[in-house]
C-alpha cells in the first residue's frame, strides 16, 4: 500500500531534520538503533520502524528515490455525482453495474484544511507552484499532511461505496451544527442501503490506533481529539434534526493501522459504533451490524427523502 501523506518521515524516524547531512543521519540511525533494540530494552516496532526509516534515507541513492517520491495529486474523479438525465441525454446502456448515487464532494473540505495550512506553513509572500510536490508535502508538520491524508481517505471510502451499486445513496461532508463552516462537527459520510444507514468517519493517522475505555488512541491522535465521541454526537444531532435513526456510526482506518479487522466501541450499554479496516468496509455496509436495526424496504425510501431534503453540506 502507498505511504500515508501522515505518516512519520523517516526523518521524524530517526529524529533529524530533512535538511541533515548524510553523516547526521548515519549518527542518528546508531543512536536510534541502540535506544530501541529490544536487547536493550527498547520495543521491537519502533526498532523497526528505525531500520525501515535507514533504508529509504540510509544512502545518498535511496534518500534521491525517497525524495522523489510520489505525488498525491488526484488527476481523475474520485465519485460520480448523482444527477438524473432527461430521456434525450441518456447515454446508451452500458453492461457495467450502476453505481451507488454520491451527493457532495467527498475530501474537499479537508483538501481547502490541507492548502490553506501548507501555505501558511510555507510563508507569507512565498509562491507555492505545486502544493502537492512530495518534498513539500514531506517536510510540512504532521498535523498538516493529515488533512492531506483524511482527504484521500475520504475519496478511497466513497470509491468503495460507489462500487456497491444503486441500491446505496451516499452522502459526503455532510455538516450537523449552526456552523455550516466547521470542520469538527461535520460527518464525513452518511451512507444508506439495505443494511441500513451508517454515519461514517474515514481517517488516516499515518500509523497504528487502537480502542481504549470506548475512545480512539495512539501515536498520532492528538490529545484531546476524541473521534468516536465527535462522531456520536455528530449522528444524534443530525438523526434528530432529520428524524432519522442511524443504524450504526463507523470509523474507517486502512488495513495495516488496526490490529483487529473490526473492533466494537462500547459506551455505556450501546455498541453501536465500530471501528473497521478500510478493506471491510463493503462487507459491513452488505450484511450491517449483528445486533443493529435494519431498515425495512419501504423505510430506505422514505429516509432517502428525508436525508436529500435535510442534509447540508460544508
Amino acid at each position: 500500500m502507498p505511504e500515508s501523506p501522515a505518516a512519520r518521515t523517516p526523518y521524524e524516524v530517526l529524529g533529524v531534520s530533512a535538511k541533515a547531512s548524510q553523516e547526521e543521519l548515519r549518527r542518528a540511525y546508531r543512536k536510534q538503533a541502540r535506544q530501541t533494540h529490544p536487547d536493550t530494552g527498547g520495543e521491537a516496532a519502533k526498532f523497526q520502524a528505525v531500520q525501515t526509516a535507514w533504508e529509504k534515507v540510509g544512502t545518498p541513492d535511496a534518500r534521491a528515490a525517497y525524495e522523489r517520491g510520489r505525488n498525491w495529486r488526484v488527476s481523475e474523479p474520485v465519485h460520480e455525482t448523482y444527477a438524473p438525465q432527461p430521456p434525450t441525454a441518456r447515454k446508451p446502456a452500458q453492461r457495467s453495474r450502476p453505481r451507488a448515487r454520491s451527493y457532495g464532494h467527498p475530501g474537499g473540505a479537508a483538501r481547502v484544511q490541507f492548502l490553506a495550512l501548507i501555505r501558511e506553513w510555507a510563508g507569507r509572500g512565498v509562491t507555492v507552484d505545486d502544493p502537492y510536490d512530495p518534498a513539500l508535502v514531506r517536510s510540512a508538520p504532521r498535523e498538516v499532511r493529515h488533512w492531506l491524508a483524511k482527504a484521500l481517505a475520504q475519496e478511497a471510502t466513497v470509491k468503495q461505496v460507489s462500487a456497491l451499486g444503486i441500491g446505496y445513496t451516499i452522502w459526503s461532508d455532510v455538516a450537523t451544527g449552526r456552523d455550516l463552516h466547521s470542520l469538527s462537527g461535520k460527518i464525513d459520510h452518511v451512507v444508506l442501503g439495505p443494511a441500513g444507514l451508517f454515519a461514517i468517519l474515514s481517517e488516516d493517522w499515518g500509523s497504528p490506533v487502537k480502542v481504549v475505555r470506548g475512545e480512539i488512541t495512539g501515536d498520532p491522535v492528538r490529545a484531546g481529539d476524541e473521534p468516536v465521541r465527535a462522531l456520536t454526537r455528530g449522528a444524534k444531532t443530525l438523526g434528530r434534526a432529520l428524524g432519522v435513526k442511524f443504524t450504526a456510526r463507523v470509523i474507517v482506518v486502512p488495513d495495516d493501522d488496526l490490529a483487529e479487522p473490526m473492533v466494537s466501541v462500547k459506551r455505556g450499554r450501546n455498541a453501536d459504533t465500530v471501528v473497521v479496516r478500510r478493506s471491510l468496509l463493503p462487507q459491513l455496509l452488505r450484511d450491517g451490524v449483528s445486533d443493529g436495526p435494519r431498515t425495512s424496504v419501504d423505510e430506505v425510501f422514505e429516509v432517502r427523502t428525508r436525508l436529500q431534503n435535510g442534509i447540508v453540506f460544508i
